[in-house]
């Protein structure tokens, strides 16, 4: 018995055959092989055309099948790009292109509801500043394309279309709804009050089901698209970043996911409703979270991460070094890099630093002792840093943070990184081998009963890697307080 997953990102959609009694993934496939393209007709804007989401599953689907043949499929799970919008008709079919996460255009109309509905209703009801999120976006929808606006019949996010499409049922979950700052906390039910500022109706919201059950089942027309059989359920959807959580078996207050590509993310688990009352971190309804059983997602992301170990590696490093190569140089030089400090901020505004766009800057650097060593370790060492100055907010929250959890790709490969975050955190490192898509089907495991609970669906998760605090953590936190001084 197999398990589907399928994760819907803005490059590609990818999607993993679980076999349900080993754990393990048996097939995997993606497509386009090539970046999917971005539409950006203004500055700042970026959409993706849903249909063309859809030929990528289609075509992901043909390949992960080849060779299976008849192979029984128990249940779907969707992960996918979080914080966008499509807009469908009555037909439940597009109105326009999808506004997707990255487009900036909806910052003004967020700012204006954390003005005109205050900043402590929207940080105590809705955990955020409304943002650049889903909601903002349908409310330039609403301004400037009325006609589109008074064609629509339900707003859905990424993940919620693909289960549209899949199903023919319009649906979301509320941690969907609460990405999108479409939930109120405090009451436990959908955020009327900003819908009702925008003026939006409140029909336009899909009908809420849970994250985990069945969300609707394979139709015979899609069944036939897709060489499936027909009445297959979904049973499982979650925004990118949740199920990246879920898929390294982060689900428990103190419990961290972290993410170190060319952007950064830090992922942590809140047992209490609450929020960063200067809006530096986002949170967002967890996997499992529940009124009676708190489980906020606190995400910080970090926009200048592995974009400046590959700057490093372009203007600073000897011509055709490695990573490894890197890696081994950055290790000749201490901790603290002899007293240089690098701070990471060099790709565009970060929300944890209030939406300042600082640059990048480079600190200490004294000409007759400083060699390329030295620069390429501090620049690993100023990532981690601001990933612990993240954490520090988290902490300031209430969260309590003892364990990370990575999956062994990108600057989890380098030991100095790794070592760093564990000791100037103080939490264990856990490095798994794991994706978005092998943990969609999982979550739709757990979605359809298949497994009895997160114990069972994540005994086959296998850890590569685990990594202490040092024993003896003052160099490292001193080079941190040397880096803050900068900030």
């Amino acid at each position: 018995m197999l398990i589907l997953g399928y994760d819907l990102g803005s490059s590609s959609v990818k999607a993993s055959l679980v076999c349900a009694e080993s754990g393990k993934c048996v097939a995997t496939a993606f497509y386009p092989k090539n970046e999917a393209p971005i539409l950006s007709r203004q500055p700042g804007w970026a959409e993706q055309d849903p249909d063309a989401w859809w030929g990528y599953l289609k075509a992901a689907t043909k390949e992960v099948l080849a060779g299976m043949g008849k192979a029984s499929i128990a249940a779907i799970g969707i992960s996918y790009q979080m914080h966008g919008l499509v807009c469908v008709g009555k037909d439940l079919k597009p109105l326009r292109p999808a506004i997707i996460w990255c487009d900036s255009r909806a910052v003004p109309y967020g700012q204006k509801a954390f003005e005109g509905l205050g900043s402590g209703w929207c940080l105590e009801h809705l955990l955020n500043s409304p943002g650049n999120f889903t909601a903002a976006k349908l409310a330039w929808v609403k301004e400037n394309e009325p006609e589109v606006f008074g064609k629509i019949h339900k707003i859905m996010l990424p993940g919620d279309y693909i289960a549209l499409r899949l199903t023919g049922d319009a649906c979301t979950t509320v941690s969907g709804l609460s990405e999108g700052m479409m939930w109120d906390f405090s009451q436990n039910r959908p955020a009327w009050e900003l819908l009702d500022y925008y003026g939006f109706d409140a029909g336009i919201l899909p009908e809420i089901r849970p994250t985990f059950g069945e969300q609707g089942r394979l139709i015979p027309a899609v069944a036939a698209e897709l060489g499936l059989p027909a009445g297959i359920p979904v049973t499982y959807r979650a925004g990118d970043q949740p199920n990246n959580a879920l898929s390294l078996n982060v689900l428990n207050p103190g419990e961290i996911a972290a993410t170190a590509g060319t952007s950064g993310v830090v992922y942590g688990v809140l047992g209490e409703v609450n929020f960063d009352p200067q809006s530096r971190v986002n949170t967002f309804a967890h996997v499992n979270h529940s009124a009676t059983d708190p489980r906020l997602g606190v995400l910080l992301c970090i926009n200048g991460t592995g974009i400046l170990n590959s700057w490093m590696r372009r203007n600073v490093a000897f011509d055709g070094m490695t990573y490894p190569g890197m890696n081994a140089l950055a290790k000749e030089s201490p901790i603290g890099s002899r007293g240089i400090s690098i701070l990471p901020f060099g790709n565009g505004a970060e929300r944890m630093l209030g939406n300042a766009a600082p640059g990048c800057s480079f600190h200490g650097i004294d000409f007759n002792r400083h060699g390329r060593g030295d620069l390429l370790r501090a620049a690993q060492e100023g990532i981690v840093f601001s990933f612990q100055y993240g954490i520090e907010v988290m902490q300031a929250m209430g969260m309590k943070i003892d364990r990370i959890h990575a999956g062994n790709a990108n600057m989890f490969l380098s030991e100095i990184f790794r070592e760093t975050l564990a000791s100037v955190s103080g939490a264990t490192i856990e490095l798994y081998d794991t994706d978005g898509s092998v943990g969609a089907a999982r979550g739709a495991g757990l979605g359809a009963g298949i497994y009895a609970g997160p114990a069972e669906a994540f005994a086959s998760l296998e850890r590569l890697a685990l990594v202490e605090p040092a024993a003896d953590r003052r160099p490292y936190l001193e080079a941190y307080q040397t880096w803050k001084q900068h900030i």
